[in-house]
């Protein structure tokens, strides 16, 4: 039997063999899947054989599905099962299968969707142990519109004895070769999703985090390339993880060259308790193919997460252009200073307020008030809803930061419920950022934070929230849970937080929400699904958000991406670059300022008018056209990405240039994406050129002198 999934320009083919579900392809399309290439049988020497009658099928080299361990398959599994008497050997075979219309929910977990049944078409495979009761259900979902494939598995106890369930991925992909190189993204907290390429080696690599947070360091998304792929040529493969918390990617080369890859619920520290009747499900996995290089594999996750993983009323709406007034007041804030900024940005044509960490309980640091979602008095004399509507007369939307996930010892939530935390008995509670991280798999903790977030967004006019989280997991323990699901608790607080969230974002459809981890340490697909956009890094200073704004775009689209005008020198690295190519590098995504407004000239304030008048010109097709990345900052000095509109009758491109060189070479920037038979016009000079011409022979960039230079180009199909 066999199972041939078809995307729009992939193949992923699957065949039962004595019962067991084997990978046979993924790639580019084929029509029909007639075996040219077989899974090879050949005996191998240490390989231990399922049936003696045929000594060249073993476990240890068969490309499988949903492999496990303890059965004569030595490489790593996709899932691991404890069973009571303290053995871990399982075996499924093929059960069954179902294919249906449409796409179904996952219970607790956010995950792509549709919005008719006739948008996908799904295929369940059952797999079964028969000395268990386990079965194991791999669904997976082509779309009609979207070059993408979802996967996901539901593990279920239908035995008589309880299972602990060890290791559970999302996703497992054998590769007939390992001719690839590895593509996955590092970082830090202001330095965000580098990205880092090598070819695969005779070894196992493992890219995961244990912060409970999907985190700055690390992102839950592996490509494997071919190795000449470049951004438009070239075979990719890409696996992107629906989830927030620990996750761990595996890529495993095994003695003959082939190549295992995974991804999924990292299995450290993680058990989850399965008694009989009981049922566990993993979060999703997409993956794409590209032929098309890098950019094709981008614009696939683009398009399905823009649409159909962000949710709700900012989806498909232009977002607003803001300002931020952190970086302007920190803590120091006043009704009377927010009040002076605010009425500058109403002078530029800025269209929402966003009033960040220190308006409540006694936040003037750090040290405290977290959890205690009181107006400050002292601050707002007059209170949230005067403030908001004050705001709003002014003709400014309003929005409020949030940091709900977090608990300050010093605070009256803390001292009247001190177990609330993530805590383990007779150890010391490590702060981080003087805080503690409350215990959000407790329904207590979701419905005190339920009621205490939304009494302040239902008293003010708000239309804006951004949601933060600043410090990772330690002690990873719950008060309620017992002994044999402790190690549940990390995932257990991802179900929590996403249905604090689901319970918060349906209340109030109509506020914009933006998630945060001290910037980009959960921009993951699974935030976006709550939340269309993220703060995608707390580093604003121009020069450094070319390299996070460039990896964020691998997968991410660019109307997830925030993206913050700020002041010179720049509060994270010191750097002064011009406002003209801050400017341009916050325009490339959600475009918004961050500095004081009243401190600025006369020249920067119009300067400021300037760009807001002409983001808004452009916002829709930044926000919702293609985007192409042309020159690679990781590279070089040079920086340059252009956005084009679905209907190719709009583009922008941008070019930035770090520092200057003697004598330098002479540059161009070639478009892409543009209809090549089609006039284009220069909407700064009149001058009309062709398609083909703007992609193949480029425009060229001014010779100027000076460091931290930036341009741009804008045309319209005549």
């Amino acid at each position: 039997m066999q199972f041939h999934l078809h995307t729009e320009s992939g193949s992923y083919v699957m065949q039962v063999t004595e019962g067991y579900l084997l990978h046979l392809y993924w790639g580019k399309k084929v029509g029909t899947y007639r075996g040219s290439s077989p899974v090879s049988l050949a005996p191998r020497s240490f390989a231990p054989y399922t049936d003696p009658a045929q000594p060249g099928l073993s476990l240890s080299t068969l490309p499988l599905e949903y492999p496990s361990y303890g059965n004569g398959d030595y490489r790593h599994p996709a899932y691991q099962m404890q069973l009571d008497n303290g053995s871990t050997v399982t075996d499924l075979r093929y059960a069954g299968h179902r294919i249906y219309p449409g796409k179904k929910k996952l219970d607790g977990l956010p995950a792509t969707y549709v919005e008719s049944n006739q948008e996908a078409q799904s295929l369940d495979i059952l797999l079964q142990d028969q000395v268990t009761g386990l079965s194991v259900l791999l669904t997976y979902s082509v779309f009609r519109d979207f070059d993408a494939i979802a996967r996901s598995v539901r593990f279920e106890n239908n035995g008589a004895e309880s299972l602990r369930l060890l290791r559970a991925l999302s996703a497992s992909v054998d590769f007939r070769d390992d001719q690839f190189d590895i593509l996955t993204f590092y970082g830090s907290h202001s330095n965000e999703r580098n990205i880092n390429r090598h070819p695969l080696s005779m070894e196992t690599q493992v890219i995961d985090s244990t912060r409970g947070a999907s985190s700055h360091q690390h992102d839950p998304f592996f490509a494997l390339l071919r190795p000449n792929t470049d951004e438009e040529h070239g075979d990719a493969f890409g696996c992107s993880l629906v989830y927030s918390g620990n996750f761990a990617t595996q890529i495993e080369v095994d003695p003959y060259h082939t190549v295992r890859a995974s991804i999924g619920i990292n299995p450290f520290d993680f058990s989850w308790l399965l008694e009989p009747g009981e049922s566990f499900q993993t979060p999703e996995a997409v993956m794409v193919y590209s032929s098309r290089g890098l950019g094709g594999l981008s614009h696939a996750y683009h398009h399905l997460y823009r649409t159909r993983l962000a949710r709700g009323k900012y989806r498909d709406r232009p977002r607003p252009v803001l300002i931020n007034n952190w970086e302007a007041t920190y803590f120091k804030l006043s009704e009377e200073k927010l009040l002076a900024i605010a009425g500058e940005a109403q002078k530029a044509g800025i269209e929402l307020f966003v009033l960040d960490d220190g308006w409540f309980g006694h936040r003037d640091n750090d040290h405290s008030s977290l959890g205690d979602w009181t107006v400050d008095r002292r601050k707002l004399p007059h209170g949230m809803h005067w403030l908001s509507a004050h705001l709003h007369e002014m003709g400014l939307k309003f929005g409020l930061w949030f940091e709900p996930e977090m608990v300050s010892p010093d605070s009256d939530l803390y001292r009247a419920h001190p177990d609330w935390c993530l805590h383990v008995p007779d150890r010391p509670r490590t702060l981080g950022r003087n805080q503690l991280v409350l215990d959000l798999s407790r329904a207590d903790v979701r419905d005190y934070l339920a009621q205490s977030v939304s009494a302040v967004l239902a008293g003010a006019d708000i239309n804006y929230v951004k949601w933060d989280m600043n410090r990772h997991m330690t002690e990873i323990g719950s008060a309620l849970l017992p002994t044999g699901r402790q190690r549940e608790t990390a995932h257990r607080y991802m179900l929590g937080l996403y249905e604090l969230m689901e319970t918060i974002t349906a209340q109030f459809p109509d506020i914009l929400f933006e998630s945060c981890s001290g910037g980009g340490g959960r921009f993951d697909p699974g935030m976006l699904y709550y939340m269309p956009q993220t703060w995608t890094s707390d580093n604003t200073d121009a020069v450094s958000r070319l390299k996070i704004q460039y990896g964020t775009s691998l997968i991410y689209p660019p109307s997830s991406i925030g993206a913050h005008v700020s002041a010179v020198p720049n509060h994270q690295v010191g750097r002064v670059t011009s406002l003209v190519m801050r400017g341009h590098a916050a325009m490339s995504g959600n475009f918004g300022y961050e500095l004081d407004l009243t401190r600025l000239s006369e020249d920067e304030k119009e300067t400021i008018r300037k760009q807001v008048t002409f983001y808004k010109q452009i916002r829709p097709l930044i926000q919702f056209g293609d985007f192409y990345r042309i020159k690679d900052p990781f590279e070089g000095g040079a920086t340059a990405w252009c956005f084009v509109a679905p209907d190719h009758s709009e583009a922008i491109g941008f070019y930035f240039q770090v520092l200057a060189e003697p004598s330098p070479r002479l540059q161009t920037l070639k478009f892409r994406g543009l209809d090549p038979d089609a006039l284009y016009e220069n909407l700064a000079t009149d001058d009309a050129f062709g398609g083909d011409e703007l992609m193949n022979a480029g425009v060229s960039v001014p010779e100027e002198k000076g460091d931290f230079k930036s341009y741009v180009w804008r045309f319209r199909k005549k």
